[in-house]
């Protein structure tokens, strides 16, 4: 199916799915093992021009919107959700230089991003402040033509790997999260460290660090539109961001489906291929049927986000919340129908359910989205009668 994508994004598509196919795949279980950045990778990735897919051609990308990266994302994510992060993961780092940067910020930094040359990370979660992105503690004080930040960021992607930072810091606490100012700091920058690398249950091809600022000084320009902006350029970046990570989902899904019925068609068991059992065939229909409806709602609310709507926090909290819930049934019905070999690491299913987990957690837990949702209806409501 074309899902009613361009004669570009087909193409798109169809390179992506090359990549993941005959450059992911074969190295997959490796990364997972060993926790190693896939550097490799990244350069094959830049080398076809895929960090700029949603980048401004005038920037040195190609011009692409936010359903272009759900395509990139998703196809990446088919062969490996880790290894496609460090494209998704640099692309949340972009939004806010994309959605709020000066012009100068945006001649300085997207080039570099666009070419691959350089990831960008997105530096918001502190251990006090995950879910509660208002309670940052992370400081940013105005000293003459310079900010002074000090704080810790946790739990960032592509930490330590990327050259370019996007930070949220408080500027007058006073005020709450309208006293959060975003800023761009770079990798080298004295007083700007990295803590330790974790060790995570799943994506583990990613990169996930401390970022730690100690009287770290960065020129006042590199401040992301004015002071006080940091909590709506990081709440704006989200609604950019959120179909990136359901179509990392998505990809995860759609790509222990793949592997499922592949598998059911060559397992025998009483004579035949279990994929001629009912039961077995049941579960494949149930997963498709959710893979299909996931894509539905993830297209959809990346076209309405490309479509240029004022309001779309409602549809990106959805998809994100349905593809991830939909990416961990989905890969536990995998390992399901692998039976005792799905539960052994030989088998690449386990990884995916490992993988599929932290969609429902990260940019935002499902329990999160189901409240800004909640809230968007009522207030809805609210103004119909109004």
């Amino acid at each position: 199916m074309d899902y009613g994508l361009t004669e570009e994004q087909l193409m798109i598509r169809d390179l992506c799915r090359q990549i993941a196919e005959e450059k992911i795949k074969p190295v997959r279980a490796e990364y997972d093992e060993s926790g190693e950045f896939p550097w490799d990778i990244v350069k094959v990735l830049a080398q076809a021009d895929l960090f700029g897919v949603w980048i401004e051609e005038q920037y040195g990308g190609m011009g692409g919107g936010v359903l272009d990266m759900v395509i990139v994302v998703e196809e990446l994510s088919k062969a490996c959700g880790g290894i496609s992060l460090a494209l998704a993961a640099s692309g949340l780092g972009m939004f806010p230089i994309i959605l709020f940067g000066s012009e100068e910020q945006k001649k300085a930094y997207l080039p570099r991003l666009a070419a691959g040359e350089a990831l960008a990370a997105f530096g918001l979660t502190e251990p006090e402040a995950g879910s509660d992105a208002g309670a940052i503690r992370t400081t940013a004080v105005k000293d003459g033509d310079s900010y002074v930040l000090n704080g810790t960021k946790q739990w960032i992607t592509n930490g330590g790997e990327a050259e370019i930072y996007t930070v949220v810091a408080m500027t007058d606490r006073s005020r709450g999260a309208r006293g959060a100012s975003a800023f761009v700091v770079e990798k080298g920058t004295p007083g700007f460290e990295f803590g330790k690398k974790e060790n995570k249950m799943g994506i583990r091809g990613s990169a996930t660090r401390e970022l730690i600022f100690q009287d770290c000084r960065i020129p006042a320009k590199n401040l992301i539109g004015r002071e006080g902006m940091g909590f709506m350029v990081a709440m704006r970046t989200f609604d950019m961001s959120r179909p990136g990570v359901a179509a990392q989902a998505l990809g995860i899904a759609a790509g222990a489906l793949d592997e499922a019925v592949a598998y059911a068609r060559e397992r025998r068991q009483f004579g035949k291929p279990i994929s001629a059992f009912q039961g077995i065939q049941f579960m494949l229909a149930d997963m498709a049927t959710q893979v299909e409806a996931a894509r539905a709602l993830v297209y959809q609310a990346a076209r309405h986000i490309d479509s240029g709507a004022k309001d779309v926090s409602k549809i990106s909290a959805m998809c994100k919340l349905y593809a991830s819930d939909v990416a961990m049934r989905v890969t536990t019905d995998a390992v399901q129908v692998f039976g005792g070999y799905g539960y052994m690491k030989e088998y690449p299913v386990e990884k995916m359910m490992r993988d599929a987990k932290i969609t429902q957690i990260y940019e935002g837990t499902n329990q999160i989205q189901r409240e800004i949702v909640g809230m968007k209806l009522i207030r809805e409501a609210a103004a119909r009668k109004s």
